[in-house]
C-alpha cells in the first residue's frame, strides 16, 4: 500500500524549496529507524534509487555495541555494506519536521542485491507473500502505550532516571480532565502522524499516571508495520520539541502498570472479503479463523521472544494489571493472553495482548503469521474458551516468564525455523543470549540497596 506523496510531487516540492532533507531509513532489530539525511536536491538525482549502510546495523544491541557471534556479521568478516533500497511506496512527509520527507528502504546484499534475510522487513515480508499465495492477505494495527513525562531526554539521563516527573499525578485511564493538561503533546502528536499518512483514530489516557495510547487505522500488515516504526520515532520526536520525554520501555517503574502493543489481526482475500467471519460459526468465527486462532495458542511459548524481546519485557506480566500471564483464548476478555474481539461481526479479529511497546513490530507480525499460518494449513482444532480470571486459572499455558525462558523456546522452534529459516532464528536467538548475557554481568540498584549493609 502507497502513502499519498509521490515522488513526482516530491521533486515538484524540492524545486520549490519546501522540501530540502529526505530521511532514508531502515529498521533495525530493536524497530528503531536508522539511516542518512539527504540533501533532497541529491535524493531526487541520485539516492532514490539506493544508498548504503554498514552491515553491523543488523548485528547491534540497544548501546549500538559489535556484538561478537553472528553468522552474518563480524570484525572478522571486516563490517562491510549493506544496500539500502528505497521503497518509494513508504515516502512521505514528515510535519513535524521543517522541510522533511522521509522514505523506508529495504536492506540488501551488496553483491548480491538479495534482500538480506534477517532484516525485519524481509521477515515480514517473506510470510506476507505465504498469504498471498494461498490467496489471501493479513491486516493489523498495533495499539502503542507509552508514558509521557515532563522532563526531556537530557535531563532525565542526567538524573540518573531518577525523581523522573510524570505529567500526571493520577491514574488517567479515559480521563478528559487530565488528557486536556496534556493536548499540547498529545494533539501535535495526533496532528503530525495524520499528516505523515498515518491515518490516527484517537488517543486517550492510559492505566496509570502519565501513561497514554496512540490508535491507528487497521491496516494490511507490511503498512502497519511501517507506520509502527515511524509513530515511535515520531512520538519521541514530537516530545523532545515540546521539552518532553516519552518511553516505550515495557516497565518503566515496579510501581506503574506496563505499556503493551495488543496487536490486532485478521485475514481477507485478496479481493477484500473478511475470511474470519462466519455468521454461522461460533460466536461469528469461520473455521480458518479458528484454525488460525489454535495455530497462535499451539506456538504462543515459540513467538513469545518476537513479542516480548528484553529482560524488562517480562517485567510487565504481572497479574491484575490487564497484561496477560497465561497463553489462551477468550471472548471479550482482557485478563487472557489471547483476546476474541467484534465477535459476531465482520470486523471479527483476534487481539493478541503479549507483545510490549518494546517489540519490533515486523519481527512480531511475523511471528504471529507464521504460527497462525501453521494452525491453518495443519487445520488444528482450536480449544473451548476460557471463562473469568485468567490471572487465577491453574493447569493453562503460561506465557514464558523469564528472557531466558523465552530464548530456549525459540531456539526449539520447528515452526519458525521453517517460516524464518535456521540462519534467521540463529541470529535473533543470539541477540537474545547477548541481551541476557549483558544483563547477567551488570549489578543494579536493587542488589545494592538490598545487600550492601545486610549482606
Amino acid at each position: 500500500m502507497s502513502t499519498s506523496y509521490s515522488f513526482d510531487q516530491l521533486k515538484k516540492d524540492v524545486s520549490a524549496g519546501t522540501i530540502d532533507t529526505v530521511l532514508a531509513v531502515l529498521v533495525d532489530m530493536q524497530g528503531r529507524l536508522m539511516g542518512k539525511r539527504f540533501h533532497a536536491q541529491y535524493f531526487v538525482e541520485s539516492a532514490y534509487e539506493e544508498t548504503h549502510s554498514c552491515n553491523y546495523l543488523l548485528a547491534t544491541d540497544m548501546e549500538m555495541e559489535t556484538v561478537s557471534g553472528y553468522k552474518s556479521t563480524s570484525w572478522e568478516k571486516g563490517y562491510g555494506d549493506y544496500t539500502m533500497k528505497p521503497d518509494m511506496g513508504t515516502l512521505r512527509r514528515i510535519p513535524w519536521l521543517e522541510g522533511t520527507a522521509l522514505v523506508l528502504c529495504d536492506i540488501l546484499d551488496h553483491h548480491t542485491h538479495e534482500e538480506v534475510p534477517h532484516s525485519p522487513r524481509a521477515i515480514l515480508k517473506k510470510q506476507v507473500k505465504r498469504l498471498e499465495k494461498l490467496g489471501m492477505k493479513a491486516f493489523m494495527a498495533s495499539e502503542l502505550e507509552f508514558f509521557l513525562f515532563d522532563q526531556t531526554y537530557d535531563d532525565a539521563r542526567l538524573s540518573g532516571y531518577r525523581d523522573l516527573q510524570l505529567v500526571s499525578g493520577y491514574n488517567e485511564d479515559y480521563h478528559i480532565f487530565q488528557t486536556t493538561k496534556e493536548e499540547d503533546v498529545m494533539r501535535a502528536i495526533r496532528n503530525g502522524l495524520q499528516g505523515a499518512d498515518i491515518p490516527v483514530e484517537n488517543s486517550k489516557g492510559e492505566a496509570s499516571a502519565g501513561q497514554e495510547e496512540i490508535n491507528v487505522r487497521y491496516a494490511e500488515a507490511l503498512t502497519m508495520a511501517d507506520r509502527h516504526s515511524i509513530i515511535k520515532n515520531g512520538c519521541k520526536e514530537i516530545a523532545w520539541s515540546k521539552g518532553k520525554a516519552i518511553t516505550f520501555l515495557a516497565k518503566w517503574s515496579n510501581a506503574a502498570a506496563g505499556s503493551s502493543s495488543h496487536i490486532h489481526q485478521s485475514l481477507w482475500s485478496l479481493d477484500g472479503k473478511p475470511l474470519f467471519y462466519d455468521k454461522k460459526g461460533r460466536y461469528g468465527m469461520s473455521e480458518l479463523m479458528e484454525h488460525y486462532v489454535a495455530g497462535l495458542l499451539a506456538h504462543a511459548g515459540e513467538i513469545t521472544y518476537f513479542l516480548a524481546p528484553y529482560i524488562n519485557s517480562y517485567k510487565r506480566f504481572v497479574a491484575g494489571t490487564f497484561a496477560p500471564t497465561k497463553a489462551i483464548w477468550s471472548k471479550d476478555n482482557r485478563t487472557a493472553g489471547y483476546r476474541l474481539c467484534g465477535d459476531g461481526t465482520k470486523g471479527i479479529r483476534i487481539e493478541c495482548r503479549v507483545g510490549g511497546s518494546d517489540l519490533n513490530p515486523y519481527l512480531a507480525f511475523a511471528a504471529l503469521l507464521a504460527a497462525g499460518l501453521d494452525g491453518i494449513e495443519k487445520k488444528m482444532k482450536l480449544e473451548e474458551p476460557f471463562e473469568g480470571d485468567a490471572y487465577g486459572a491453574k493447569k493453562v499455558r503460561e506465557i514464558p516468564k523469564t528472557l531466558r525462558d523465552a530464548t530456549v523456546t525459540l531456539t526449539k522452534s520447528k515452526l519458525l525455523r521453517e517460516a524464518f529459516g535456521d540462519d534467521v532464528v540463529d541470529h535473533y536467538v543470539r541477540a537474545a543470549q547477548w541481551e541476557q548475557e549483558e544483563y547477567d554481568r551488570k549489578i543494579t540498584d536493587w542488589e545494592v540497596a538490598r545487600g550492601f549493609e545486610r549482606a
